[in-house]
């Protein structure tokens, strides 16, 4: 309540002569929080309120520049205050791609979503953004022992589990590297974008990074909210591919090489995600993602099923996991 009262107060010397509402517009799995703030004459502003002892907006401003000027659309910065952790922002609307896909609309949605992504990709330039490293990656993968299956599952992988699991980490790893970079929104999917003038509206982009170029793919079309057919999903990717050639990305020439780099990706995303799932409810109370964790786990089982390079982490998760008693989604 004392940062609400904070807040209020901040907005009134930002608008010393206005009458507005303040309401709540989100939130998301940080301290962040977001409040909508409509004025006597309808128009609206969005307010994020970061504690700055747990949040650091300096990244977002950043990165919101950097994405603003490549020419998409994210909110733009009106007023910010970063002792208290306070920004004031365009307001992007309140329907997220979430809420609006669907069988008729996802084909242009999609279409939107990949030509914003070549824009962004397109702007990339080392040392602007830190780097999606061989660190950072193993560090997201070893969420999934560490909360999974640990906690979640509350097993206790054997020293042998445990070095067959870190080989694994080391081949997806070497391939995450090996693919060509660029800017990676880092959760670019159906909860993070909004339907919008232009569309998409881009959120959530403070933990953008440079690496590996298929990786905000994997996080658009193997989305843990949303369920679609394999031929779906390819036929959008094809066409991204399509268009990122033509836009001079450095995408493979071959779309089956591009393809697997995708799959692989999608493996290192979805053992974080598992992990990250797991604990935003063992540690931080939040049961809503624990319905998600069957798409998410899908994804991963379909695409080590596929490579044979991938086997070893389909057998774990058998042993883990045995396919009898899995709940939820299946390919």
């Amino acid at each position: 309540m004392q940062r609400q009262q904070q807040l209020s107060v901040w907005l009134h010397n930002q608008f010393p002569n206005e009458t507005f509402a303040l309401a709540p517009a989100s939130a998301d799995a940080s301290f962040r929080r977001y409040f909508r703030v409509t004025f006597a004459d309808v128009q609206t502003r969005i307010v994020m309120d970061a504690p700055p002892q747990h949040e650091d907006c300096r990244p977002f401003l950043h990165i919101a520049k950097l994405f603003e000027d490549a020419g998409t659309h994210v909110p733009h910065v009106y007023a910010q205050d970063l002792q208290q952790g306070f920004l004031l922002l365009s307001d992007l609307g309140n329907t997220t791609y979430l809420q609006a896909l669907n069988a008729g609309t996802a084909r242009e949605l999609y279409g939107a979503a990949t030509n914003a992504l070549i824009k962004i990709q397109l702007a990339s330039r080392e040392n602007e953004l830190p780097p999606y490293d061989e660190a950072l990656l193993l560090r997201e993968m070893r969420l999934f022992p560490e909360w999974y299956v640990a906690k979640h599952l509350n097993i206790t992988l054997t020293d042998k589990q445990h070095a067959r699991l870190e080989e694994i980490f080391a081949r997806i790893v070497a391939n995450n590297l090996a693919q060509p970079r660029v800017y990676v929104h880092r959760d670019y999917h159906s909860r993070n974008l909004m339907l919008s003038e232009p569309n998409p509206g881009i959120l959530d982009f403070q933990d953008a990074v440079y690496g590996p170029i298929t990786y905000d793919l994997a996080s658009l079309f193997k989305d843990a909210y949303i369920r679609w057919e394999e031929a779906e999903r390819i036929d959008w990717l094809i066409r991204y591919w399509e268009k990122a050639r033509k836009a001079g990305l450095p995408v493979a020439d071959d779309f089956s090489v591009f393809y697997r780099d995708y799959e692989w990706m999608g493996v290192q995303r979805h053992l974080k995600v598992l992990g990250i799932f797991a604990r935003l409810y063992h540690r931080d109370g939040k049961d809503g993602y624990l319905k998600d964790l069957p798409l998410v786990m899908a994804y991963l089982r379909a695409a080590c099923a596929r490579y044979i390079d991938l086997k070893p982490l389909l057998n774990l998760l058998d042993e883990l996991e045995p396919h009898g008693i899995q709940e939820g989604y299946t390919f």
